[in-house]
């Protein structure tokens, strides 16, 4: 019983020792509550921002957007139908509200007096009459005026926030249909796609599983180089003839291999078993695979250069891959997370991977332009890279 007392005693000493085990054990939980208790304790207010395209150019329409503009959800942006749609593709509007033509007129003509769609003067407190007793009418549609529809256009790779839309404009149209007419709808909406080709509901899903699997594969090959240190056999490996690149080389082509054999696997099981329709170039979409993969692989190489301890390393990939995997949008928009944490999603590598995926793969409307996701990627595969080969340790 003394042996074991006194083994346990020297286990813990020795845990004690490891400051950067002892971190990760206990200071790393706290802030994990913190981090995300922040983020699901409902302090963030979405908010989408809504190319306004007002095609009737009347006080009526100027009323309209008025309304929509009181609204908390929605920033209205002012601009010609192209230009709306455009900038949507480029990911600076969420989706874009047209008000036709005729509008102010159809407006006009609906509540004019004795208008069928319109609450009759008559029709207050002092008329129960009135009230009680309205007018007969020849048929269901008799004298009724034509809705004016109004066009939303939304993308159906954002799931959320598409829904999210949606629901409002058609919220403010049901507010607006009861205080213009009180009676038949005078205020429709009819839902546009930016896009030409139906997405399922997992389109959103799949670039992102995919790029939370090349995060990981990369990030957590720290974890054997760094046990492999401690068992020395990094060090009996440099000691060979085989140049120190060949071994590296191999380590890397291993991990770009399985990145390759993972991304067939998820894609192939987005498209059989969920009905992900592929359209982007799919050697485009190999070759931002590969950039992921070899970005946190660099990354991995570099928590291997300063991680002592597998334990230790452990700890560092868990606070790299946890928080990237809830900051970045890879599983739900960024707009649901509070103001203060926004911020946070421009300076991780996975946000821009998940979005060049989603780009890609679905053409989804971007987080920031494809061009500016690949630098992003490239800049942190070659700082990261750079760091690790100054620093890493074979023994």
């Amino acid at each position: 019983m003394s042996g074991f007392v006194t083994l346990t005693v020297a286990n813990i000493r020795s845990f004690v020792r490891d400051r950067t085990a002892l971190f990760w054990t206990f200071a790393f939980p706290v802030i994990f509550i913190l981090l995300f208790g922040a983020i699901f304790s409902g302090g963030g207010t979405p908010s989408y921002t809504l190319g306004w395209v007002d095609q009737d150019h009347t006080a009526a329409s100027a009323r309209l957007r008025d309304a929509f503009a009181q609204v908390p959800l929605f920033k209205l942006r002012s601009d010609s139908l192209a230009a709306a749609l455009d900038a949507m593709r480029k990911g600076t509007v969420d989706g874009v509200v047209v008000v036709p033509g005729g509008y102010g007129a159809a407006l006009a003509a609906a509540t004019a007096p004795g208008a069928s769609g319109a609450v009759p003067p008559s029709a207050g407190a002092g008329s129960a009459q009135s009230a009680a007793s309205p007018p007969a009418r020849s048929g269901p549609s008799a004298d009724a005026p034509t809705p004016v529809r109004l066009e939303v256009y939304t993308d159906p790779s954002q799931q959320t926030s598409s829904a999210t839309i949606r629901q409002g404009v058609a919220q403010v149209v049901a507010s607006l249909n009861v205080a213009l007419t009180g009676r038949a709808p005078l205020l429709g909406v009819t839902d546009r796609s930016l896009q030409t080709q139906d997405l399922s509901s997992a389109a959103f899903l799949v670039p992102g599983i995919l790029g939370m699997a090349l995060m990981q594969l990369g990030v957590f090959g720290a974890v054997p180089l760094v046990a492999q240190r401690e068992k020395l056999i990094l060090k009996r490996l440099g000691a060979t003839p085989l140049p120190r690149w060949t071994l590296v080389g191999s380590n890397v082509a291993l991990r770009l291999l399985i990145a390759i054999v993972q991304a067939i696997l998820i894609m192939g099981i987005g498209v059989a078993v969920f009905g992900v329709t592929v359209l982007g170039a799919l050697w485009l979409m190999a070759a931002i695979v590969v950039l992921g993969a070899l970005t946190f692989i660099s990354i991995g190489y570099l928590v291997a250069a300063f991680a002592r301890t597998e334990e230790a390393a452990n700890g560092i990939v868990q606070v790299i891959q946890f928080p990237m995997m809830f900051l970045s949008g890879v599983f739900f928009p960024l707009e649901i997370m509070p103001a203060v944490l926004r911020p946070v999603a421009t300076f991780l590598p996975l946000t821009y991977l998940g979005d060049a995926l989603r780009q890609v793969m679905v053409h989804g409307s971007p987080y920031a332009p494809l061009p500016v996701d690949v630098a992003v990627l490239a800049a942190w595969f070659v700082v990261c890279l750079g760091i690790s080969a100054r620093f890493f340790r074979w023994e």
